[in-house]
Order: C-alpha cells, then sequence, then structure tokens
C-alpha cells in the first residue's frame, strides 16, 4: 500500500475514536496535510505531515508505517513520528470556598470578603 485515505489514517492510529468523526474534523478544517486543508478523502503517504486538532490539542504526526485498520494502541503509536507540541499543563483551579454546615447565608461583610478575593471589590 503507498497511499490510504487520511480520516481512515487518523482513525487507524487512534487520534479519533470514530471513523466518522475523523471525516467531520476533515470536513470541519481541522485537519491539514503538508500545511494544505484536507478533505476526508486526501491521499496520505509516508513521510507527508498532517496537522491535526483531536482530543482538544494540536497534532503533527508524519506517518511512518500506513495502515487502513484499527489496532491495538501499542501498535498505533509505531506507525507514525509524533513532531507534535507537549501538551499544556493542566490549570489549577481553586477549591470552592467551604462554609460551615448550618452557618447561614453569608453576612455582608462575608460578601465583601469574598468580593476583594475575586477581585471584583474594592
Amino acid at each position: 500500500m503507498d497511499a490510504t485515505r487520511v480520516d481512515s489514517y487518523l482513525w487507524a492510529i487512534r487520534l479519533y475514536k470514530t471513523r466518522s468523526a475523523a471525516t467531520d474534523a476533515c470536513k470541519g478544517g481541522h485537519v491539514r496535510v503538508n500545511g494544505h486543508p484536507a478533505k476526508a478523502a486526501t491521499k496520505v503517504k509516508v513521510g507527508d505531515r498532517i496537522e491535526a486538532r483531536a482530543q482538544g490539542r494540536a497534532w503533527i504526526v508524519e506517518p511512518s508505517t500506513l495502515i487502513d485498520k484499527r489496532v491495538g494502541a501499542q501498535v498505533a503509536v509505531t506507525c507514525y513520528v509524533d513532531h507534535s507540541p507537549p501538551p499544556p499543563p493542566p490549570e489549577f483551579v481553586a477549591p470552592p470556598a467551604i462554609r460551615d454546615r448550618g452557618a447561614g447565608r453569608p453576612t455582608k461583610k462575608d460578601r465583601r470578603m469574598m468580593d476583594r478575593f475575586r477581585g471584583s471589590g474594592t
């Protein structure tokens, strides 16, 4: 096999959960092959550069082996070279303020302190 469809390849290497999701990504303009927007039927060869938005981040892969059937995850990662930037670090989210049970509604003083903490107060 010297070429395969880009949607089939992205599904086979497990960037997208279903082939229809890979096709929709191509239709939506989230997939580029060698810098050009790709339709689902665009042929991919070994050494092409595929840029895709999947799983909430940008992926840049270069096929080293062409496959058109879905394979196990351990085999799939050997079929491409990953040039993607590392994923962003997870954002720290402060835990919500916890009030004692039965303390009732916040007082005016409590609300002012919460506003100052959030940066919306003066």
